[in-house]
């Protein structure tokens, strides 16, 4: 017993490090070895300690969910979207409180559950309901590693929180599940309302706690002090909690989480305000539904649904043809959105979509709107046909993995513009004053098919352009000879090689320090640069092989296109070599593209979030929540001005 009890709470402590503050102390091997043990003397003794981490893989399937009536009225909040409606709430609260301050913390977008506590150990859990009466998910809330099952408190403790699956366990989930989820927030609630528990623990759900209903005999005098009494005990409480004094500090808040919540790896719609001191809530009480002393200001929707109207097939620089869907013009993250993408007709098999039917919609990264999935099949709805000809140029198509291609590389108009926009793009050549536009009056006009042929371009040629006068053209030309001198990255860019972005294109530079080396590589030689699979890979060398590609690149190095050799620096003693880095807020001397360069080149690996696998976080003006997760961390951070100086003295010595 002795053993047991050591090893649960030493599986505990190395649970709450894993899942709640994302700092493993000991390798996957080492927990796993713990827990074999645990539970081998489960078997040998036939008992199992009542927070046994065992217990959290789920149970028998339940025949139905039992009421579960709270004890304490579950309101929802009030909600405002405009900065002065929520000016006029702060205000209200400070004629009563002139010197109130308010909590921000982040409104996330999951489903309730409340959890009760006796003499240390989880007794029960339930979904909110109609705020008097839930459905009883003990069970299925013992999966969810972030629950404690045991905790310091001895007395009774009635917390709230809210249960979600991040959006990279999401992604996980539906690349190995025959069964898609259509978004984070479904997924959490089929989840928690799923009657075998089994289930519930294949979705890895977390839970982030946020206010406690009761603590007994204990009485807490602000949401601050709240929330530290829920850091002490184990529960998670998210990387995001601001004490603020003015309307001003509140609004600088909400402008740092919507710029920042993009980065988020959960789905948040919004912030939660609250006057802080708790006994002053007595004050403004509760309206029917919500309390008075609370707010919640919403962002715009970030995920919608709307009409699948049609879908179209559009041609892409490598032949790989991709489904667009058009849909009703729907309102998403402050854009009105009539068209998403559709990967491939695979993609378009798993999510079950059809032409007539209603989906859901989010935008990835604020930018590319991605349909999710069905959300409901109408009476009219028709399946999607995939083309059997290229709807450019009318070739028969290919079929490669779960992707079409159209193999007229030459001759596809759609193809051979998308592969020259892409040639002149500023992460490949640069060639300032192009465009798609241009691209595609030189093509028309000219029958421009090759990469090399932009170099080939007279000023007489140019003029015959619409708008392109003499100015213009004299810059243009200017820019096709300043792009002769390009750096190796974007130079493999430009190239157009199927699944290498720019990202790829710097792993491969690192790889291979000059041209003929990546020429000449092997694909096991390919195979070793980190993040690039067997697919890419393979692209990478067969591109290298086609007599048609080497003559192109030759015939560039023919018009004077060369590749830069950086001036070689050594990072044996700087501060950045294999650090992973972070840049957060706006850089006033470099961009972004050119700080993460030199970062690059001196060692470091640049990573767009913030974890404990972070070394060094940059932070430029108005640094948001990547900052301050890197302060909770304690992960070191380097102010612009000394990065500068970081820099200059590497440069130097």
């Amino acid at each position: 017993m002795e053993r047991m009890e050591w090893l649960v709470n030493e599986i505990a402590k190395h649970s709450y490090n894993y899942y709640v503050l994302d700092n493993p102390t000991i390798s996957d091997k080492e927990f796993d070895k713990l827990y074999d043990e645990l539970v081998m003397l489960e078997k040998q003794t036939g008992i199992i300690l009542p927070n046994s981490p065992t217990q959290r893989v789920g149970g028998d399937i339940l025949e139905g969910f039992k009421k579960y009536p709270h004890k304490y009225r579950l309101y929802s909040l009030d909600k405002c979207q405009t900065k002065e409606d929520l000016k006029l709430w702060i205000d209200d609260i400070k004629k009563v409180f002139p010197q109130a301050d308010f909590t921000c913390e982040y409104k996330f977008d999951g489903l309730s559950l409340v959890c009760t506590y006796k003499n240390g150990y989880f007794v029960s859990a339930g979904t909110r309901g109609n705020g008097f009466v839930g459905e009883d998910v003990s069970e299925q809330a013992k999966t969810i590693r972030s629950v404690p099952l045991k905790i310091k408190f001895k007395g009774e403790l009635v917390v709230q929180g809210e249960a979600m699956i991040t959006l990279s366990n999401l992604k996980k989930y539906n690349e190995s599940s025959t069964e898609q989820l259509k978004n984070a927030r479904n997924a959490a609630a089929g989840a928690i309302r799923n009657l075998d528990p089994k289930q519930t623990a294949k979705r890895k759900l977390d839970w982030f706690v946020y206010t406690i209903h009761k603590a007994e005999n204990k009485n807490f005098e602000t949401q601050s002090e709240m929330m530290d009494f829920l850091k002490e005990n184990g529960f998670n409480i998210g990387s995001y909690f601001k004490v603020c004094k003015t309307a001003e500090q509140i609004f600088a808040e909400i402008d740092k989480i919507g710029g920042a919540k993009k980065n988020l790896d959960i789905l948040m719609d919004g912030v939660v305000v609250r006057l802080n001191n708790v006994p002053h809530r007595e004050e403004f009480g509760f309206t029917a539904k919500f309390p008075k002393w609370a707010m919640a200001y919403k962002f715009d929707a970030e995920e919608v649904s709307s009409l699948l109207k049609n879908v179209v097939w559009q041609v892409g620089r490598t032949g790989k043809i991709t489904p667009i869907a058009e849909i009703e013009p729907v309102e998403l993250a402050g854009a009105t959105i009539k068209r998403a993408t559709l990967n491939n007709i695979a993609d378009i098999r798993k999510k079950q979509v059809e032409i007539g039917s209603r989906v859901f919609l989010r935008r990835s990264n604020e930018v590319i709107p991605e349909i999710l999935g069905l959300a409901e099949k109408l009476p009219n709805s028709i399946r999607i046909e995939e083309p059997k000809f290229c709807p450019s140029c009318g070739t028969e198509l290919v079929e490669n993995g779960a992707n079409l291609f159209c193999p007229n590389t030459d001759g596809c108009r759609d193809q051979i513009i998308d592969r020259l926009s892409n040639f002149i793009g500023r992460e490949a050549m640069n060639i300032e004053g192009m465009s798609t536009s241009t691209i595609t009056a030189l093509f028309d006009k000219f029958n421009i098919k090759y990469l090399y042929e932009i170099y080939e371009l007279t000023g007489q040629e140019l003029l015959l352009l619409e708008g392109f006068k003499s100015k213009k053209v004299q810059n243009v030309l200017q820019a096709i000879e300043k792009s002769k001198k390009v750096s190796f990255h974007k130079f493999i860019n430009g190239l157009g090689i199927g699944g290498v972005g720019i990202k790829t294109s710097k792993d491969i530079a690192k790889k291979f320090r000059n041209f003929n080396q990546l020429k000449n590589a092997t694909l096991e030689e390919i195979l070793t640069i980190y993040n690039i699979g067997e697919v890419i890979a393979q692209n990478i060398f067969d591109y290298f092989r086609n007599e048609k590609n080497i003559f192109q690149i030759e015939k560039l190095f023919e018009y004077g296109v060369e590749i830069e050799q950086r001036e070689e620096i050594s990072i044996e003693d700087t501060i950045f070599k294999n650090k992973m880095v972070v840049l957060t807020g706006t850089m006033q001397k470099y961009d972004r593209h050119q700080a993460t360069e030199m970062l690059e080149n001196f060692g470091a690996q640049v990573v767009s979030s913030v974890s404990k696998n972070t070394d060094f976080v940059i932070a430029g003006e108005n640094a948001g929540s990547k900052l301050d997760k890197a302060k909770s961390l304690g992960i070191k951070i380097i102010q612009e001005e000394e990065f500068y100086d970081i820099l200059q003295n590497i440069l130097t010595n």
